[in-house]
């Protein structure tokens, strides 16, 4: 078996290799590290979880162990799609570089210019960046990318996803030609081709695992849900989601909540939280300040249940998450890869479960077809469908005695629409009658009392003097 010693890594990085506790590479590191340490470019594909990012940790920091940065020109560059992912690179080199003396800074977002001016112009051996950020730099004048010798795309298909293709190539014609290129992701999409034909020289291809493939270590598991009514969907598909744990018991120590949507995000982990399960939002509108208190505590310990978007889906390296729950099928199907890639990590066991609605089985069938295998149904107790008719019962005889209480107050009502049709216009015509006679009636005894004004019902509170003169009377005047 491969071990590190056997890789011609730096003497230092290697202590720190082995004082982190790792004596053998996983198969990407393995295969991308000895053609890394030659300049030449590499193409890394292979599932989340096996370990890339310390397959360019690595030999970046035995090439740089010779040299020395100069002011706003750092070396060589890292990209990250997130900022999760940045600040995890980040970790990354400050435990395999610790005897070593290089230099880094982090550029990402939600964090002051100010600070980040103040590293780069110090110089840089390493720079960590989420695109956009290294851009405003740039544009700002902050940063050359002239000295740049090894760049880096981390998880390259995120960030195709993301919509970095303009930035990523912008970026690239910032740099040197005579750059290293490493390039490193999960699934390999055709735009992902176009830009390595593009940028790389003749990379070494390192393929360890089938494109979009999930980890052995992972169980996985899908509840077939179809809601009693559309409305109440999102309130029965967390329904579910707290049976499924309730169901996995003391073997669900922790757990990462996948939602498509930002709301869904925050509504879940309410709902969570309401029922006694400790449960905590990340997403992209949070403050970044807020997202790393809330991934800090998940990693601790503190926390049991974290809910997130796709923010979380990609690179986020807690070792050891017992479960993933998909509270919706994922709209791309290569985003349920690197979702339950967040369990079964480095070889441990893991579980993925995953709540499909009616609307979500074209997604479904394209995930399956993606993995090249059927995920196993999954069934949940009736008891919630019992509580549920149960609590919707009242509601329903509520509505019936209040039905039957408009129905019967209106009794003349009833009587009067239950006559039949041909009746009604001789009703009507007796009627109109007898109101004629009253109200004549009523004019002659206006008229034999002098024509004062007398009290009418529907003229107001009276009737005028002259209105209720016979026309005999009014000619006369």
């Amino acid at each position: 078996m491969t071990k590190f010693s056997d890789l011609n890594l730096n003497p230092k990085v290697l202590k720190a290799i082995d004082e982190a506790g790792y004596e053998s590479p996983t198969p990407i590191q393995a295969g991308a590290i000895p053609p890394a340490l030659e300049g030449r470019d590499v193409l890394g594909i292979a599932q989340t979880g096996t370990g890339k990012t310390a397959s360019f940790t690595l030999p970046m920091l035995s090439l740089l162990a010779r040299g020395r940065a100069r002011a706003r020109m750092p070396r060589s560059l890292v990209l990250c799609p997130t900022r999760e992912l940045a600040a995890q690179v980040a970790e990354n080199f400050d435990t395999y570089s610790k005897h070593l003396k290089l230099t880094k800074a982090l550029l990402i977002g939600g964090v002051s210019f100010k600070e980040q001016d103040a590293l780069i112009d110090r110089g840089v051996d390493v720079l960590i960046a989420t695109p956009g950020r290294l851009l405003d730099h740039f544009e700002r004048g902050k940063l050359l990318l002239t000295g740049v010798q090894i760049m880096v795309v981390d998880e390259a298909d995120r960030m195709l996803d993301m919509g970095f293709i303009p930035d990523i190539e912008r970026i690239f014609s910032l740099t040197p030609f005579t750059r290293q290129t490493l390039f490193f992701s999960a699934t390999m999409a055709p735009e992902i081709e176009r830009i390595t034909n593009t940028f790389l020289s003749a990379p070494a291809r390192i393929e360890v695992a089938r494109q979009a493939t999930a980890s052995e270590t992972i169980e996985q598991g899908v509840v077939m849900f179809k809601p009693s009514r559309r409305d109440r969907e999102g309130s029965e598909k967390r329904r579910v989601l707290r049976e499924l744990i309730e169901k996995e018991g003391d073997a669900c120590t922790n757990a990462i909540i996948f939602c498509n949507r930002k709301t869904d995000v925050d509504i879940c982990a309410k709902s969570l939280k309401k029922y006694g399960l400790d449960a905590a939002p990340i997403h992209g509108d949070l403050d970044q300040s807020q997202r790393t208190r809330t991934l800090d505590a998940f990693r601790n310990g503190e926390l049991r249940f974290l809910v997130a978007s796709d923010v979380a889906a990609r690179g986020l390296d807690v070792p050891a998450v017992s479960h993933v729950f998909n509270f919706d099928v994922p709209g791309h199907a290569e985003d349920y890869v690197h979702r339950i890639g967040r369990t079964g990590r480095a070889g441990r066991q893991g579980k993925a479960l995953m709540i499909c609605t009616p609307r979500d089985e074209k997604n479904f069938d394209a995930v399956e077809k993606l993995i090249q295998k059927e995920i196993p149904r999954v069934e949940v107790e009736a008891k919630s469908t019992r509580k549920r008719k149960s609590d919707e019962q009242p509601k329903a005889e509520e509505k019936v005695e209040s039905t039957s209480q408009v129905e019967s107050t209106p009794q003349v009502e009833t009587k009067t629409e239950d006559t039949p049709k041909s009746d009604k216009p001789s009703s009507s015509k007796s009627s109109r009658s007898r109101s004629r006679s009253r109200s004549s009636d009523r004019n002659d005894r206006n008229n034999d009392r002098g024509g004062k004004d007398n009290k009418v019902v529907g003229m107001g509170d009276h009737l005028p003097s002259f209105i209720a003169l016979s026309f005999d009377e009014r000619r006369a005047g």
